[in-house]
């Protein structure tokens, strides 16, 4: 019996740890791409620093809200109160399926938007009165960032 609330427990884990690593992973990818961009506008034109370091920083928020998932889903299994929660596998897979739309989307959205932050910052590059508008185009993708996050958390909240 103890085994059973044990692999539901570790399936909701599981979930947890996905939610934070797949948004971080995808973060990094984004900043770093936005970052290999960057580089190469700063080597033209130094001074265009602050430019860049706004764009580079826009991918990063979904490594935030996976943290956010994170912390939310092991508050919720009583992890920072001494105890956890021993759920049945049913239950764990509830869990686990909370922290997939954070995961799945945090992922896939910090990649895009690394992407159109970087084509923001080459656009800077060639205009830099644009840079509002490379600015808007990468939020546009932390939309949808932002929606996953609330699925996540409403689904963890229900549990």
């Amino acid at each position: 019996m103890e085994l059973i609330g044990f692999g539901g427990t570790a399936i909701a884990m599981l979930g947890a740890a996905l939610a934070v690593g797949l948004c971080c992973a995808g973060s990094a990818k984004g900043v770093g791409s936005v970052g290999e961009v960057g580089a190469g506008v700063l080597t033209e034109d130094p001074g265009k620093f602050s430019q860049v370091l706004i764009l580079q920083i826009l991918p990063g928020t979904q490594g935030l809200y996976g943290l956010v998932t994170w912390f939310f889903a092991l508050m919720k299994l009583d992890f920072f109160s001494g105890g956890l929660r021993a759920l049945e596998i049913q239950g764990g897979i509830m869990f686990f399926a909370a922290c997939m739309p954070m995961a799945i989307g945090g992922l896939l959205s910090a990649i895009a938007q690394g992407k159109c932050a970087a084509a923001g910052a080459a656009l800077c590059s060639k205009r830099p009165e644009e840079l509002s508008k490379g600015i808007i185009m990468a939020i546009m993708v932390e939309f949808y960032a932002i929606l996953c996050l609330l699925a996540s958390f409403l689904m963890l909240n229900s549990l």
